[in-house]
């Protein structure tokens, strides 16, 4: 005979897995340093002034 599964209680486990899964995602996607911001925001300024500066003026 099968095993009976509080369906409510299943829901709201797998809800708590899903939320902890997006939480350990966002921990890895923004969880940087100070160092790090400024090194990523300087390098896409420079990629910008380099493309700014590339680009041909059309009359």
């Amino acid at each position: 005979m099968a095993e009976i599964v509080n369906l409510r209680m299943a829901r709201k486990a797998k809800l708590r897995a899903d939320k902890a899964d997006q939480a350990a995602a966002n921990r890895a996607k923004f969880s940087r340093t100070k160092g790090e911001k400024a090194a990523q925001d300087s390098e896409a300024e420079r990629a910008t002034r380099q493309l700014d500066g590339a680009r041909l003026e059309r009359d």
